[in-house]
């Protein structure tokens, strides 16, 4: 509606009864019920969707393009696109966004950074061993 493309086809299911302990790498739509304890993140330069329910638990980094959340996520968030925070959303972690929209009741405990992602320094300096 409005111009917008629907993007939001969900390729993969996480179940509500599934438990991950160790990074996720995805590409398309993906949909967590369950439990990561890990790091989520696809490529950067193709289109994505990772939906966060209100079940599911995140415990890592998660990067993607278009991000639901209506579930609850301990570490930082990157979203390329937009980041949708549902009523039940609960961030514990900094939060890197272009695009926000916020519902009543989401809680983010952390900072919030519009139009800028961080990235590690491509240069670090040596430390001199003069002994």
């Amino acid at each position: 509606m409005f111009g917008r493309k629907n993007k939001s086809t969900i390729d993969s299911l996480i179940g509500v009864a599934t438990n991950i302990k160790g990074d996720v790498q995805f590409n398309g739509g993906l949909r967590i019920d369950g439990q990561v304890t890990g790091n989520l993140t696809t490529e950067t330069d193709k289109p994505s969707v990772l939906v966060i329910s209100e079940h599911a638990r995140i415990m890592g980094e998660v990067r993607a393009a278009h991000l639901i959340v209506n579930g609850e996520i301990i570490g930082d968030v990157y979203t390329t696109e937009l980041l949708e925070l549902q009523p039940k959303a609960r961030i514990t972690g900094n939060v890197y966004y272009k695009a926000l929209e916020m519902h009543g009741g989401a809680l983010v405990s952390g900072q919030l950074s519009h139009g800028h992602v961080a990235v590690e320094p491509l240069l670090k300096l040596a430390a001199s061993s003069d002994a």
